[in-house]
């Protein structure tokens, strides 16, 4: 099956996507996805997993009431195949966004499924990180991740529920995808960095100044 290559799926996602903490978070979940395709027995279709997770926000930065709604559209006229479409606009199951319209697209392929539940938990996983001296998820360990999952109060914008309903998806407990998103993370932070300062070096710096 032949898919969109991965420079032409990164020159699509920085076509509507210029904010580096949209770009970044896509390259996070593009690295979550080919380290749980490895994991989970899908190697060979890493690289197609990763682009599934890269693209998976394309229309969020531009459009952010009519997310996973805009998206085929502007996957389509990019010469995405309908496979990852349906993979992208799986992954905002059951969620009503901000025009009022549910995203009723299920999660059905194992792939779809992964990035469902692991999309909100990069994300309260990068914050946690970011609390840390190190600003780093190589030396967080799961006992503190549970810690600030369980508080309500921190990154409150990344939904529990989401996540509790894609381990359950997966047949999986919540401690399961904890564990295997902070060690994927973890194995990925540094690949993740490096891209981000080869793209964009005013990122580094930017960080630096935090």
């Amino acid at each position: 099956m032949n898919h969109i290559s991965r420079d032409k799926a990164l020159e699509l996602l920085t076509k509507y996507n210029k904010d580096l903490f949209h770009i970044q978070h896509a390259f996070t979940v593009e690295a979550v996805m080919k380290w749980y395709a490895n994991e989970l027995g899908y190697g060979e279709d890493a690289e197609y997993w990763g682009i599934v997770g890269l693209l998976h926000d394309i229309d969020f930065e531009l459009y952010p009431e009519e997310h996973c709604l805009k998206a085929p559209e502007l996957l389509r006229e990019g010469g995405v195949g309908e496979d990852i479409i349906h993979a992208v606009c799986s992954h905002g199951y059951g969620i009503t966004v901000g025009c009022g319209e549910t995203i009723n697209v299920e999660p059905v392929h194992e792939m779809e499924k992964v990035l469902y539940a692991t999309d909100e938990l990069t994300g309260l996983i990068g914050a946690a990180a970011l609390m840390r001296p190190s600003k780093s998820v190589q030396d967080m360990e799961l006992k503190s991740l549970k810690k600030k999952y369980k508080s309500s109060g921190f990154a409150a914008g990344c939904s529990r529920e989401v996540i509790e309903r894609g381990a359950s998806q997966l047949g999986w407990e919540l401690e399961e995808l904890l564990t295997r998103t902070l060690a994927a993370m973890a194995a990925s932070e540094d690949t993740i960095n490096a891209e981000m300062d080869a793209e964009y070096p005013q990122s580094e710096e930017s960080a630096d100044n935090e």
